[in-house]
């Protein structure tokens, strides 16, 4: 999509949000520029939400915010994949950098944690080191599940190692046996699984956390445990 085109549609956007969400939004902008991340060649910034300076004494209420889209970023993530929705991505970054602002006046943080656990997650995906409890900090799912962009974490709390785990999964209930070698904590990426989320299941099986964890990073143990399903399913 050229720019000019990329610069319409984002127009035509910002007329579909309310117009309470857009309060202290200085301005909302189309940059030609390719902003890679800085250590992950395949990732790409594609928007961000800039905090304008704030007079002393304005309090919350004055904090404002200039939002960019960088064209450059969408061309190059639709270059690597082939059935890349530009509309939908425009709204998926336009509607998360405002909501940045939206804390940011509201003094509530919880999508800076989320942006912070999707790098923890790309740092697990590729095998380097990682916060254990980075899912944590996840978007809470309705059946107390943890989601992470596309992957989903289920929690087992244990005293020790088991042999294996039972995961109930979409009304269903697997055995999930713990490989050899396994140490706590594990996270586990399960297959075989039905119904599976976008991204990947994971079972994180750990302790509950005490004073030794603020000063020992425990050793993450990660493999992926084929599953098969019970015969028996759980009622809705």
């Amino acid at each position: 999509m050229r720019l000019v085109d990329f610069e319409a549609m984002v127009r035509h956007l910002c007329n579909e949000v309310p117009s309470q969400f857009l309060d202290g939004v200085a301005e909302i902008v189309v940059s030609p520029r390719v902003v890679p991340h800085p250590e992950r060649t395949e990732i790409y910034t594609l928007g961000e939400c800039v905090p304008l300076p704030v007079q002393v004494g304005s309090g919350t209420d004055g904090i404002q915010s200039r939002i960019v889209l960088y064209h450059g970023s969408f061309a190059a993530l639709a270059q690597s994949q082939d059935d890349f929705d530009w509309r939908s991505e425009a709204w998926q970054t336009l509607t998360h950098e405002l909501r940045h602002h939206l804390e940011w006046r509201a003094e509530a943080p919880d999508l800076e944690d989320l942006d912070w656990a999707v790098e923890q997650n790309f740092a697990r995906q590729d095998g380097e080191p990682f916060d254990c409890s980075f899912y944590l900090s996840g978007e809470v799912q309705p059946d107390g599940t943890y989601r992470v962009d596309d992957d989903v974490f289920v929690e087992a709390i244990v005293h020790s190692l088991p042999n294996d785990v039972m995961l109930r999964w979409r009304q269903q209930e697997y055995r999930v046996p713990v490989p050899a070698g396994a140490g706590l904590p594990s996270f586990l990426t399960i297959e075989g699984i039905t119904d599976s989320p976008e991204g990947e299941l994971i079972l994180v099986i750990r302790r509950k956390p005490g004073v030794r964890d603020l000063f020992v990073a425990p050793e993450v143990f990660q493999a992926s445990v084929r599953v098969t399903p019970r015969q028996d399913i759980f009622p809705s």
